[in-house]
């Protein structure tokens, strides 16, 4: 889905999956989230998906407080467009997790497009001293929760921020996710062109074989035709395999920590940028250019970076 040739990069600077304990180099405090978001904006990323942390343990925080600690600074450091988070942490409710994006008005908020199970307790086989006894509950926690995004849900968040232009990374963890877009689509709730970010190898969701992702676009291809621009991100180590595959295709990509901790086989990536970097080697590599945020905004339909409210 590149337009003349341009592939946006996505980067997800910290997310809410990943813990202190699993690597040093997780952005935890406002200042290394923002020099981490201006960084990989820097390396190529056209816009930046952002979650806050509390900066004492890296807990996620959703609160508004939180996000305002470094949006401005991200916003007077780069030109990038801003993504928030509306998924926040599964733990949290649908209202705690769109206040940020309802108060800041940003370019762009990601939308879960289903309820499904998110496991990430097979990390425990792994890790067994943490820095921070949240980390454990975190992980442990996911073997008997659902991450809820109920229809009535996604119809909460989608009236909380369409009145104020932002658009929507529409995070598609299944196939049954691409149907449910179709729904509200159907019901005109959404507009075309949709942000598709097709999402690989979560626990609960569908897998990063090559074939999942094919499937994955080929379904797209069928419900929405022309009218969505579609982008991939790959959970841990099939980051940029997945990244590969989807560039060739002519998808977007996303990288970042939120998404993996890693810049190769038993390697830590050092940071957001590593990764950005790397990703758009493979883009240049398969004879493409990667998008700037104006053209991301072309692309999107972005409402532009004077529009937000940060």
């Amino acid at each position: 889905m590149s337009i003349k040739g341009k592939t946006v990069i996505t980067c997800a600077i910290t997310g809410s999956i990943h813990t202190p304990t699993m690597t040093p180099h997780l952005p935890i405090t406002p200042d290394e989230i923002a020099s981490e978001a201006i960084a990989a904006a820097e390396a190529g990323a056209a816009i930046l998906h952002l979650h806050a942390r509390d900066p004492e343990t890296g807990k996620p925080d959703q609160t508004p407080e939180a996000f305002a600690r470094f949006l401005p600074r991200i916003k007077q450091g780069t030109n990038a467009a801003v993504n928030i988070t509306t998924g926040g942490s599964p733990y949290m409710t649908v209202e705690e997790r769109v206040r940020p994006a309802a108060e800041f008005k940003p370019e762009v908020a990601s939308l879960n497009m289903g309820s499904m199970n998110f496991g990430l307790f097979p990390l425990l086989d792994k890790y067994k001293e943490f820095k921070h006894e949240w980390e454990r509950q975190h992980l442990e926690g996911t073997r008997d929760m659902v991450f809820r995004n109920s229809f009535k849900d996604i119809e909460y968040v989608l009236e909380t921020c369409y009145e104020n232009n932002t658009r929507f990374e529409f995070e598609c963890y299944d196939i049954s996710h691409l149907y449910n877009l179709k729904h509200f689509a159907d019901r005109g709730l959404v507009k075309p062109p949709f942000f598709i970010q097709s999402v690989f190898g979560i626990l609960g969701g569908i897998g990063a074989h090559p074939e999942d992702v094919i499937h994955m676009k080929r379904t797209a291809d069928r419900l929405f035709g022309s009218d969505y621009r579609w982008s991939v991100l790959g959970a841990g180590a099939a980051q940029l395999r997945v990244a590969a595959q989807a560039a060739a295709m002519g998808g977007n990509v996303r990288v970042g920590l939120e998404d993996s901790i890693w810049a190769g086989r038993g390697v830590l990536a050092k940071s957001n940028a590593d990764q950005v970097k790397m990703a758009r080697k493979i883009i240049e590599g398969l004879g493409l250019e990667v998008a700037t945020p104006d053209e991301a905004r072309e692309i999107l339909s972005l409402k532009g970076g004077d529009q937000v409210a940060f």
